[in-house]
C-alpha cells in the first residue's frame, strides 16, 4: 500500500513508483497529480513530438532558466535532465 503523501499528492501509488523510477520529487508529483485530475496529455507525450513552443512552455512551467535562447533539441536536453 502505498504511503499517504498528504493532500498535494493526488496519485500517491504513482507518486512512489515515479519517485523509485528516479524522477525528482517535483517531477513526480506533477505527473501524480496531473494523471489523478485527468489533464495529462496523452496525445503527444514524447518530446520530439512537439513544437518549440510546447517544450518552451514546459521549460517555463519548470522553471528552465535560459529557456529563451534555447534550440528545441536543447530544450528538450533541459527538460529530460530536470
Amino acid at each position: 500500500m502505498a504511503k499517504d503523501h498528504g493532500p498535494q499528492i493526488k496519485d500517491d501509488k504513482l507518486y512512489e513508483d515515479l519517485r523509485k523510477d528516479g524522477a525528482s520529487k517535483e517531477k513526480a508529483a506533477r505527473i501524480a497529480n496531473a494523471k489523478a485530475e485527468g489533464s495529462l496529455d496523452h496525445k503527444s507525450t514524447r518530446l520530439e513530438d512537439r513544437t518549440k513552443e510546447e517544450l518552451y512552455d514546459e521549460a517555463r512551467d519548470i522553471g528552465i532558466e535560459g529557456r529563451s535562447d534555447m534550440t528545441k533539441d536543447e530544450l528538450i536536453d533541459a527538460i529530460r535532465s530536470h
